[in-house]
This record gives C-alpha cells, sequence and structure tokens, in this order.
C-alpha cells in the first residue's frame, strides 16, 4: 500500500474521529441549553437583562462551535484535496 493511500486513511479516521467527537460535544451542550432554559423559566427573581444576557452568551456559543466545525471541515477538505491532486500527479507520472 503507498503512502498517499494511508495517509488518506489516517485523516479519514480523524476526520471521523472528530466529526463523532464534535456531535458528542453538540449533544451535550444542547442538554446543558435546555437545562438552563429550564432554570430560567423558574427564576422568576431574574431580571430580563440577565436572562438577556445569558441568552446572548448561548448565541455566541452557537456561534463560535459552527464557525470552529465549518473551519475544521475546510481544513479536512483543503487536505483532501491536497492528498488528490498529489495521487494525480502521481498516475500522469507513471
Amino acid at each position: 500500500m503507498d503512502s498517499s493511500k494511508i495517509a488518506k486513511q489516517m485523516i479519514d479516521f480523524q476526520k471521523t474521529t472528530f466529526d463523532n467527537t464534535f456531535n458528542a460535544m453538540v449533544l451535550l451542550q444542547e442538554q446543558a441549553e435546555s437545562m438552563a432554559g429550564t432554570i430560567l423559566n423558574q427564576a422568576t427573581w431574574m431580571p430580563e437583562e440577565g436572562r438577556n444576557a445569558i441568552n446572548d452568551w448561548v448565541k455566541a456559543y452557537k456561534k463560535g462551535r459552527e464557525d470552529f466545525k465549518k473551519s475544521v471541515d475546510e481544513n479536512f477538505k483543503r487536505v483532501e484535496n491536497f492528498f488528490s491532486a498529489f495521487d494525480k500527479n502521481q498516475e500522469t507520472k507513471k
């Protein structure tokens, strides 16, 4: 097996591992968000500014998470394209 195929398999494994871990993290964060929402609904003593601050914090956290995922996916795509171009280059040399 040539080195480019091994590298592709390693990258595929890393991407799958990242995706699974990221999805597990998203589930945990969504559960925490749901719990926070329930607590906020029951906390009648909390002022509206506090509720808005927590909601803004949750929105910022989600946006950061989505931006991070998008960045990682783009970089995995770059690596995949690199190896595809490398393979094509190697095939034309043969």
